[in-house]
C-alpha cells in the first residue's frame, strides 16, 4: 500500500497518469472518496497514461463511458446504484485483458469485481490537497 499527498488537481491527474502508463490490460481500479475528492480527475490521468484522446467526463448519469486508448478504458460510476443493480450492467464483458476498468464509487459493489483489483482511496484534505492511498495486488512503481 502506498500513500501520496497531492496539492493540486494537476498533481492528482499526474499520479493517475503514472499509474495508467504501467497498466497492461485486465486491471480493475476501484475508486472511493467523497463527492469532489478527485475521482474523475484521477481517471483523466489514467486515460492520459493509456494514451486516450477521448474527453473523460464523469459517467454519473450514463453509468458507463468507454474511451478508446492503448487499452480501451471502461469508466463506470456506481454512485446512483445499489450493489444489486451492478449485476445488470453487463460489466463482466469488460473484465478481460483488452480493457482497463475504472470504477468510481467502486466500494459500492466490491464483491462484484473479480480478479486483481487496485483500490484507490482519495481523501479531501483541503481545497487543493488530497491524500491518495493506492493498494494493488501487483507490483508497480509510480
Amino acid at each position: 500500500m502506498n500513500t501520496y499527498t497531492t496539492t493540486s488537481a494537476q498533481e492528482t491527474r499526474a499520479l493517475g497518469e503514472r499509474i495508467g502508463c504501467g497498466l497492461k490490460g485486465g486491471e480493475i481500479i476501484l475508486l472511493s472518496g467523497d463527492l469532489g475528492a478527485g475521482k474523475t480527475v484521477f481517471t483523466k490521468g489514467i486515460a492520459a497514461g493509456l494514451e486516450s484522446l477521448d474527453p473523460v467526463v464523469s459517467p454519473t448519469f450514463t453509468l458507463v463511458n468507454i474511451y478508446k486508448a492503448r487499452l480501451d478504458i471502461v469508466h463506470v460510476d456506481l454512485y446512483r446504484l445499489d450493489s444489486q443493480e451492478v449485476w445488470g450492467l453487463g460489466l463482466e464483458d469488460y473484465m478481460d485483458q483488452g480493457h482497463v476498468m475504472v470504477v468510481e464509487w467502486g466500494d459500492m459493489a466490491r464483491d462484484f469485481f473479480t480478479g486483481a483489483c487496485m483500490r484507490v482511496k482519495i481523501e479531501y484534505l483541503d481545497e487543493t490537497s488530497r491524500r491518495i492511498t493506492v493498494e494493488a495486488p501487483w507490483t508497480q512503481d509510480f
